[in-house]
């Protein structure tokens, strides 16, 4: 299989804050990415239990087909996750472990849409994404994310 690519990384630094895009971010085990809201515990949904709060991935082709579809322009920092990602399924990465650039991650769950990120954005992006919202991941080696590593099922 053919690698994807890391076209772009987001962080907030607070929960419902602006994600900013920045170049490279480093990734630590157990933690998230460093200046995220999810790293130091403040995110929306810091405080429910599970795995996946990491970091989140969403797809640039699931943006696409949400415009082409439904005729919604989401722009990806509206998607409130961390990695946008080209040429890689997602979906197909739960359960499993990948990597990006040296950083070695595992799929832990799709990142459903929910009624959060619909009240921040526009009506009709809950029943847009659903199933192609992204993956929540764990990072199970530290190292710096750049945009343009190969992602690497």
């Amino acid at each position: 299989m053919a690698p994807g690519s890391l076209l772009a990384i987001q962080i907030a630094s607070r929960a419902e804050g602006r994600l900013e895009s920045v170049p490279e971010v480093r990734a630590v085990a157990g933690k998230g990415l460093e200046g995220d809201r999810y790293f130091r515990g403040e995110g929306s949904f810091s405080k429910n239990p599970g795995g996946g709060r990491q970091v989140t991935l969403v797809a640039r082709e699931m943006l696409d087909l949400l415009e082409r579809e439904h005729g919604i322009v989401l722009n990806p920092v509206e998607t409130r996750r961390n990695l946008l990602t080209g040429g890689v399924s997602l979906n197909d990465l739960v359960g499993k472990e990948f990597q990006i650039g040296g950083v070695r991650l595992k799929g832990v769950r799709l990142a459903e849409p929910c009624n959060h990120l619909e009240r921040l954005t526009q009506p009709g992006v809950l029943k847009g994404l659903v199933h192609r919202a992204g993956l929540r991941a764990d990072i199970l080696d530290e190292g710096v994310l750049r945009v343009g590593d190969a992602i690497v099922p």
